[in-house]
């Protein structure tokens, strides 16, 4: 089961949804520790896996191999202080969502800082067990861990594993199966702290009646979290400040603190210090290095990655490479399911010939005609493009990448953390959208959110590649030319996303760009089979279906439109034209238009929209080849410039149905989700006009 949330005071809800029979079981870390990974080799479930931070930004929930122990794998986070709604997600579920264990995932190539948040999670009172993760890797790098000696400091179950590869999945499940502990090392704070503390603690120790630990909840209170306010008295049932006891006791414990110097500032600072010096006296001695070929080849591969001279020439070769091997690859798979489908549909006409002449063109015209063009068209390039994406990401690249364009975007005043948002458009722009959570600031949030829309998800690539294919690319070096020229559509669409962000930050969106930390996690090398079988089923499958599911009613829409008639013309034709003048001026034609309008549920079916109206069919026109298409759309006065318009076109406009959808619920505003709407095509219309004119001048 999926279990999703993005507010404060998640954890008792997810709770409920997760629990059953069994003991229900948290997977906590820091991103890009392997832990969705771990959830996947735990409960042999299918959750998709990445090599960057931030890659988890929902809850998944499944049953671990026992078929009893409820497993829910949280967002990544760094620390119980958190600062985004998905690492308040996580700790509420810590925290209030009553797990009977919390398994802390720990990298062991950087296992001081994965130790902050096992040390916060104990403070909780919950029962812990530790998964010192990645244990493979930290070999091939010559470190080595003492896991019995660090189990002995920390009083905590402690257990090396290497998820990827199965290694200490049966001894983890065993702690897990014995419960945990819930008695591990506790931090020391100043003597100021523990005394403020303590004074808190006695009084609140009567409030909780047992449900949570009453010190680390002290220490909360000390330096209250509003959010984490809000969600304990949600938890707790009452009102902390409304309690006049507490609130005197909290008063005269902060007086006392300030007395001490500690001012709130130096007083979040010396309860960090405390934690952290804590998680390296853990580590001393328990860790040891005996090489470090590894780091120095990442450090290596960093100079070239992200290095001022070489970074953007490698980024837009590697962006070239995987266009030109989706483009070259997609043809002949394509081509299959063409002929694939003809057959299929001669013999479902062949079942429906006694069927009324309406319900045949219905469901053979409409419904049949639309699904297979968009799985005949969609399918190949996804197929090869998703997973060659994936194995970037899985290799270590993809946040490189978006370190690359931190810059840019810090000086169009958004977050860095955009760049990641951006490159998960690319596959589509719903799940770029949803992984806009991982912004902190809302207004950096929703300034991701407007603009994912501006780089092609992989429903316009079908449309961009045939323009390219049929009117700008041709000779025996098509393929590198169409790769070539795709690049460069793609590379317009992240330019136009620096000027719509820089528009918004200037107008709406005022405000200046946050800081964050951007983990660059250690290349690895990615593993081939399992990346290919994961991204073909949970990417490719998944996106598949749900175009299919979108474009089947569409494809009934659209027929009933191009047969339905008033006054002698079909609806079709009354639309087309009168939409014809508008789109003159962006050097299309009313069909185009319509067609993209028509096209709202899947851009896949633009095309096909088009040319069904261009042939007055009623009918979708037949799944022919490249060639017979261009003839077609030259027959109808298509040129190198309508082509060009429509990719630009293509390439901004408003977002598909399940885009918006998302961004409405994402937002949680009609208006933003108008403005995601409007602002891409108002970029899309103007780049037309002034390419045209731009022709019209120099011609």
């Amino acid at each position: 089961m999926g279990l999703t949330s993005s507010s404060t005071g998640a954890g008792a809800a997810l709770s409920s949804l997760a629990r059953g029979e069994g003991p229900l079981v948290a997977l906590a870390g820091n991103p890009n520790v392997g832990k969705s990974t771990l959830f996947n080799s735990l409960t042999g479930m299918r959750q998709h896996t990445g090599n960057w931070a931030g890659k988890t930004v929902v809850c998944a929930g499944g049953k671990c191999r026992d078929g009893l122990t409820a497993l829910v794998d949280l967002p990544g986070t760094y620390s119980l202080m958190a600062r985004s709604a998905e690492e308040e997600a996580a700790r509420d579920f810590i925290c209030f969502g009553e797990p009977d264990t919390v398994v802390v995932v720990c990298d062991a190539t950087c296992l001081e800082r994965g130790m902050n948040l096992v040390l916060q999670t104990v403070e909780t009172g919950a029962r812990v067990v530790v998964s010192v993760n990645l244990m493979d890797e930290a070999e091939r790098k010559g470190i080595s861990i003492d896991l019995p000696l660090l189990s002995e400091r920390l009083g905590l179950p402690v257990v090396g594993t290497a998820a990827n590869k199965k290694r200490g999945r049966a001894e983890l499940l065993e702690a897990i199966a014995a419960g945990g502990s819930s008695g591990g090392m506790r931090v020391r704070y100043p003597d100021a702290v523990e005394k403020a503390a303590a004074r808190v603690e006695a009084v609140l120790e009567k409030r909780v009646n047992g449900r949570m630990d009453a010190r680390w909840l002290a220490l909360r209170l000390l330096d209250p979290d509003p959010s984490l306010t809000a969600s304990a008295e949600r938890f707790l049932g009452f009102s902390f400040f409304a309690d006049e006891k507490l609130r005197t006791t909290l008063a005269e414990a902060r007086l006392g603190l300030l007395r001490e110097g500690l001012d709130p500032a130096r007083l979040r600072e010396a309860v960090v210090s405390a934690i952290l010096a804590a998680a390296d006296g853990v580590c001393a001695g328990a860790v040891s290095f005996k090489k470090e070929r590894g780091s120095a080849l990442d450090r290596r591969l960093d100079h070239l990655f992200t290095g001022k001279l070489t970074a953007y020439p490698l980024m837009l070769l590697l962006l070239a490479g995987i266009l030109w091997l989706t483009v070259t690859g997609a043809n002949y798979p394509s081509e299959l399911l063409v002929k694939g489908f003809e057959r299929l549909e001669r013999l479902l006409d062949s079942a429906l010939s006694g069927a009324p002449w309406w319900l045949r063109g219905a469901l053979v015209d409409g419904v049949f005609r639309v699904v297979a063009w968009v799985v005949s068209v969609m399918l190949p390039p996804m197929a090869i493009f998703f997973p060659l994406f994936t194995i970037l990401e899985d290799a270590g690249y993809l946040p490189r990448a978006a370190y690359v364009l931190d810059a840019p975007f810090r000086r169009c005043r958004a977050c860095g953390k955009q760049a990641l948002t951006m490159c998960m458009g690319f596959g589509c722009n719903a799940a770029g959208v949803v992984g806009c959570r991982i912004i902190d600031s809302p207004r950096e949030r929703l300034l991701a959110m407007l603009t994912n829309s501006f780089v092609p998800c992989n429903g316009r690539f079908p449309t961009l590649i045939a323009m390219i294919t049929m009117f700008c690319a041709a000779g025996r070096a098509a393929s590198a030319a169409s790769a070539l020229m795709l690049t460069g559509v793609m590379v317009l669409g992240v330019a136009a996303t620096f000027a719509a962000t820089k528009l918004l930050s200037a107008t709406v969106l005022r405000g200046t760009p946050s800081s964050f930390t951007l983990e660059l996690p250690p290349y690895r090398v990615p593993q081939f089979g399992r990346v290919i079988v994961r991204s073909v089923l949970d990417r490719t499958v998944f996106v598949l279906g749900r175009s299919v599911a979108a474009a089947a009613p569409a494809g009934l829409i659209i027929w009933l439109a191009a047969n339905v008639t008033l006054g002698g013309e079909t609806v079709l034709t009354h639309c087309a034209r009168f939409l014809d003048p508008a789109a003159r001026l962006m050097g299309l034609d009313g069909v185009i238009l319509l067609a993209f309008i028509l096209g709202l549920p899947a851009n896949e079916i633009v095309l096909p929209i088009a040319v069904m109206a261009y042939t007055s069919q009623g009918s979708l026109f037949g799944l022919g080849g490249l060639a017979e298409l261009r003839s077609l759309l030259a027959a109808q006065g298509w040129t190198w410039t309508t082509a060009v318009s429509v990719m630009l076109f293509s390439l901004m406009h408003w977002p598909c149905a399940t885009t918006l959808l998302t961004l409405r619920r994402e937002s949680g505003s009609p208006g933003m989700t108008a403005l995601a709407a409007a602002l891409p095509t108002v970029f899309g219309a103007a780049a037309c006009i002034l390419f045209n004119l731009a022709v019209r001048l120099l011609g």
